[in-house]
């Protein structure tokens, strides 16, 4: 990704692994993504790697982005 794009947050995953996964699948479909660890759910992972990881795509990818990834989940 290119430093000057506006980056957004599209999901927060429980690891590293899972973040690769949805990164993956959105590269699959043409959609630039990266990701970083996260703050959201914080406490017994503070200071260590790992732990809760942001997906984040380009913020002109966001809607497709969230349509992909709404069709991997199951109904609520």
């Amino acid at each position: 990704m290119n430093g000057m794009d506006e980056l957004v947050v599209v999901d927060v995953v429980a690891n590293e692994s899972e973040a690769e996964l949805l990164c993956g699948l959105l590269r699959t479909e043409g959609l630039s993504c990266t990701y970083r660890q996260s703050n959201y759910g914080a406490g017994a992972f503070d200071g260590m790697p790992g732990g809760p990881q942001e997906v984040l795509v380009r913020a002109e990818d966001e809607a497709g982005a969230r349509l992909l990834l709404g069709q991997r989940r199951p109904s609520d």
